[in-house]
């Protein structure tokens, strides 16, 4: 990663941790809660190791957004890097429908602790490979970013308030 400050997003959920790694680790957990609240998800490719790919795509009546994760590297049930773009329905890296300037790959670690049964989930990113008007872009957008981070994570709460 460059110099680009990190979004960072810590929440602590009441689960284990094992539970809260199967949620991030199983196409049909991550299908009932990983899309922007409002909208619908549909898991297309699910390769959970170094170098598999999950494609997804997002939608609801007025719009479609896909999306992709690349594994780098993953340490069940503790740490998982990806590298996350938006993509085609084919999974080719896109440029994003919310910006035009927006980091083509973000590159994130998402770190599970758990204590007293409750597990802390942190997930740091930032842009590789980014022009500095990216690098600028996605650090303008963080506050954003945290917010709609909120909402999936809320939805992934309430999953884990009754999953096994």
């Amino acid at each position: 990663m460059s110099n680009t400050k990190e979004l960072v997003i810590t929440r602590t959920f009441n689960a284990p941790r094992e539970l809260v790694f199967k949620a991030f680790s199983e196409a049909e957990r991550m299908a009932k809660w990983w899309a922007p609240p409002g909208m619908a998800i549909e898991v297309v490719r699910f390769e959970f190791k170094p170098g598999g790919m999950f494609l997804y795509c997002s939608k609801n009546e007025q719009f479609e957004m896909w999306g992709r994760f690349v594994y780098k590297d993953i340490l069940s049930p503790e740490r998982i890097v990806f590298i996350n773009s938006f993509s085609d329905k084919d999974g080719s890296i896109a440029k994003s429908p919310f910006h035009p300037v927006w980091p083509l790959e973000v590159h994130n670690t998402l770190t599970l602790t758990e204590a007293d049964g409750k597990t802390t989930m942190e997930l740091r990113g930032g842009p590789i490979n980014a022009t500095a008007e990216e690098q600028k872009v996605f650090e303008e957008n963080t506050g954003n970013m945290q917010q709609g981070f909120k909402g999936v994570l809320d939805q992934l709460e309430a999953y884990l308030e009754s999953a096994e």
